[in-house]
Order: structure tokens, then C-alpha cells, then sequence
């Protein structure tokens, strides 16, 4: 008798121990299959031939990696120069799930870009160390940045494969540029290779059309 409660007992253990394996499997595979994929196009640039284009993917319950290229070809746009390239990669949060609701990231990117600085749309007069005289609207800059911030976002669901996701992105940006004008092609500043300069500013931000693969 002794041995056959025994028995009982002890095949009792291994169903239950069987069954809390299953569930742990069941669960680990519910959130593995819940993973997806997001393309992405910007909306906020479209309409100016602007291209910005990404991909989410979900790396677990609340953590996402989001990879974005922006590629502006204008040489003029208004009378300006604004060619600019850059890639970025954020790594996101997600305080409810994954691409729902509000959410945090950190983002590091590249650039390259010839284009008009926004306060030399102007006649102003531009002296460099050497005292000569240049005018502010007839100068560009042509280099690259280093760009590392943070984002913060809302993303929610339009359809049951399509969403939106707003965001913006504001950090710290090292610059490295050469100086040029238009009429001559001639360099106007002093810096025998490139001027560097460090800002705080907003870079990124806009809004996403974002379509659900999986």
C-alpha cells in the first residue's frame, strides 16, 4: 500500500512538473511568435521629396530596435542648399508593449550634408579672421556629424496592419565642415581642414506610417 501511495505520489510530481514546463513553454513561445516587424515611411517629409524610411523589429515584451535612413537630394530647395544624408539605430522602450502607446529611446546617428546653415538666409555681412568681407547668403557648408540623443514617442494602431508613430529626437551633435561660396567655389573661412562645432538641438522627428509584417 505504502508503495503504491508512494507511486502516486510521485507520478503526481512529474505531471505537475511536466505541466509548469509546458507552460513556461507555451509562454516563452507566445511571446517569441508575438515578435514583429515594422516598415516604416515618414509623412511629415514626403510631400517635400524627402525620403525617410525605417524598420522596427521587437526584441522582447517591451524593447524594440528601430533602424532609419533620411536622404534630402536637394542641391537648391527655396534657394537654399540641402543635400543630407544620415543613418541612424534606437533602441526603444515601450512602457505598456511593444509598438503601443508611449515610449522612450536612445538613438546614435551619421550624417552628411551640403546645405545653408538657416541664419545665413540673409544678406548679412560675414567677416572671417582675416577681416574679409563675405555675404552670408552667398555662403554653404559641406561636412559630416556625429549625432547622439534621446526619443520620445507615441505609437498606436489604425488598422489591424496599419499605425502611426510620432516622435522627435533632440541630443548632442559634433559637427566637422568646410566653409564655401557659391559664386567663386572658393573656401571663406579660416580652418586649414574643417571647423568643429558642438550643438544641443533637435534632429529627427516626424510622422511615421508604419505597416505591420508580422
Amino acid at each position: 500500500m505504502k508503495n503504491t501511495l508512494l507511486a502516486i505520489l510521485t507520478l503526481f510530481s512529474i505531471s505537475q512538473i511536466s505541466a509548469q514546463e509546458n507552460t513556461v513553454e507555451s509562454t516563452e513561445n507566445k511571446i517569441e511568435n508575438s515578435k514583429g516587424i515594422r516598415l516604416k515611411g515618414n509623412a511629415l517629409f514626403l510631400p517635400i521629396g524627402i525620403a525617410n524610411v525605417a524598420g522596427e523589429f521587437q526584441l522582447s515584451k517591451k524593447i524594440t530596435l528601430q533602424g532609419d535612413v533620411f536622404v534630402s537630394p536637394w542641391k537648391s530647395f527655396s534657394g537654399h542648399e540641402l543635400q543630407y544624408y544620415s543613418a541612424s539605430i534606437e533602441g526603444r522602450y515601450y512602457f505598456k508593449e511593444a509598438f503601443s502607446g508611449f515610449y522612450l529611446g536612445a538613438n546614435i546617428a551619421m550624417s552628411k550634408f551640403t546645405l545653408q546653415k538657416w541664419n545665413y538666409w540673409n544678406d548679412e555681412f560675414f567677416y572671417n579672421e582675416n577681416n574679409e568681407t563675405f555675404i552670408k547668403s552667398d555662403l554653404y557648408q559641406k561636412g559630416f556629424s556625429y549625432l547622439l540623443g534621446i526619443t520620445a514617442g507615441y505609437q498606436f494602431r489604425l488598422s489591424d496592419k496599419w499605425f502611426m508613430d510620432i516622435y522627435g529626437t533632440a541630443g548632442s551633435s559634433q559637427d566637422f565642415y568646410k566653409g564655401y561660396t557659391r559664386s567663386t567655389g572658393e573656401r571663406y573661412d579660416d580652418a586649414v581642414k574643417y571647423n568643429k562645432s558642438s550643438e544641443i538641438l533637435p534632429y529627427r522627428g516626424g510622422v511615421m506610417i508604419t505597416y505591420k509584417l508580422k
